[in-house]
């Protein structure tokens, strides 16, 4: 397995510290708001990464966090926790508000058929570990105290910002306002105390007073608590590299001596009418929009398989009405090779057209998790003259990395379409039957027949009940 690491900017073989186990850290979402595509994304890559591995026979352990704190609305350490703000807003519980939109991540990526990670780590449960690690590089002279925290100072990290090749002088040279009482336009908060303006949701006792953890020092108090000092895979989006994983890298690092990660794995940006998709820019599209809308959450997952995980990718009507189509008809030819038992004694232009095959397509995994390529390796092994006997096992064999779930059912209820007959259910015990009976009228025209029973409601599609 070869992967490209950010970190050297370079292609290198996979080698994980030890041979028995890679361990993998994903950083995760920080639970203020909806989960959308671009999510998917990003999550969908390293859910092949996983896979991919797995397939390989390495054994993994995986960690990914979930941020319920301390990630505020500005890289600079200024403005509100984003969880706060949501609170206040939504004139909730912080903790509800966590649940809630925790909840609707791992739907989304049941949905996908992302595997879920062997830990789940919320940071508001690792709190003392991240004190303890914050006085760890207390002890070292890392750090310094401010009005509003305790700061990591980046001036005595002498290779700080060398992932993201930053150009620390020419930050310092453009460093003019706002910068409040840090030394250095780089250094950020391990530590936040609260306002005494106001009363957080979020807060706990510390050697340095009551307050919040930085979002940074989360990850990487999770990750070594978890996984040890040093891990072999780091995963993320690309925009975490400038600030977010350049500040894991050097306060890990000034706490241990040791290296911290050995392999940056970085996933590239979805874009919608060429600008990021982001919750900031409000442009974001979420899968369960998509669903509503008739669209296969398997659709989505092979549009991403279409782009090189660290490529930038558009997202486009256009596109996914694309990557639907060719889905339908795999899933539509793969579901015909189930249960075909009978075998034929193969020629040897066959024997060699099946080697070539999975050589192919284990190549294109191999180097950089080449998806695209493998998936056209996919579509030619489909349209060859092999035995589908032989097709299904080898689609059986490469959609272990794929992951794309197919089901044997020749029709499938959408969500839409189960939402709509729930409502309607309901609305019939209320006896509101004119708006049931819009309902009904609504699945009628999109080609369901709906029978009322004593056992429930049946719906049925041409010849196919539900």
């Amino acid at each position: 397995m070869r992967l490209y690491n950010t970190l050297s900017r370079q292609i290198e073989e996979f080698k994980p510290l030890d041979p028995k186990r890679v361990s993998i850290y994903i950083c995760g979402p920080t639970v203020y708001d909806y989960a959308h595509l671009g999510h998917s994304r990003t999550y969908i890559n390293s859910d092949i990464l996983r896979r991919a591995l797995k397939w390989q026979g390495f054994e993994t352990k995986t960690v990914m966090n979930i941020t319920d704190v301390g990630h505020l609305t500005s890289n600079a350490d200024s403005g509100e926790d984003k969880m706060e703000k949501k609170a206040k807003k939504e004139s909730k519980d912080i903790r509800e508000i966590a649940k809630f939109y925790t909840e609707d991540f791992w739907q989304m990526s049941e949905s996908l058929n992302i595997i879920k990670p062997d830990k789940i780590t919320p940071a508001t449960e690792y709190i003392q570990e991240m004190i303890e690690l914050i006085e760890r590089l207390e002890k070292k002279d890392f750090t310094y105290k401010t009005k509003d925290g305790i700061y990591f100072d980046t001036s005595k990290f002498k290779t700080y910002g060398e992932m993201a090749r930053l150009d620390i002088e020419g930050l310092r040279v453009g460093w003019r306002v706002d910068k409040g009482e840090k030394k250095n336009p780089t250094d950020f908060a391990l530590w936040k105390f609260s306002p005494e303006s106001e009363k957080r949701q979020m807060e706990w006792e510390s050697p340095w007073g009551i307050g919040f953890p930085g979002w940074h020092i989360e990850c990487s108090a999770m990750a070594m608590k978890e996984l040890g000092e040093s891990i072999d895979i780091h995963t993320g989006g690309i925009d975490h590299i400038p600030v977010h994983h350049t500040n894991e890298i050097c306060q890990s690092e000034a706490a241990t001596g040791k290296q911290f990660v050995k392999y940056w794995f970085h996933s590239g940006f979805l874009q919608v009418n060429s600008e990021k998709m982001s919750k900031s820019l409000q442009n974001y599209v979420r899968l369960q929009d998509l669903v509503a809308k008739g669209v296969e959450p398997m659709a989505v997952r092979y549009l991403f398989l279409t782009s090189h995980y660290r490529s930038t990718m558009n997202f486009t009507d256009q596109a996914l009405a694309g990557a639907s189509e060719a889905w339908k008809k795999l899933q539509s030819i793969v579901s015909g090779w189930q249960g075909k038992k009978q075998r034929t004694v193969l020629s040897e232009e066959k024997l060699v057209k099946i080697q070539e095959f999975s050589a192919r397509f284990k190549a294109a995994v191999e180097v950089d998790l080449g998806m695209p390529q493998a998936l056209a390796v996919v579509w030619e092994m489909v349209k060859s003259n092999i035995p589908e006997q032989d097709k299904n096992e080898l689609w059986q064999d490469w959609n272990q990395v794929l992951g794309l779930k197919i089901s044997n059912d020749k029709f499938q209820t959408s969500i839409q379409v189960q939402n709509l007959i729930k409502q309607r259910e309901e609305l019939r015990k209320q006896k509101k039957w004119a708006e049931a009976d819009k309902i009904k009228q609504t699945l009628m025209a999109k080609g369901y027949i709906i029978e009322d029973t004593d056992e429930g409601t049946k719906i049925k599609h041409a010849k196919n009940s539900v």
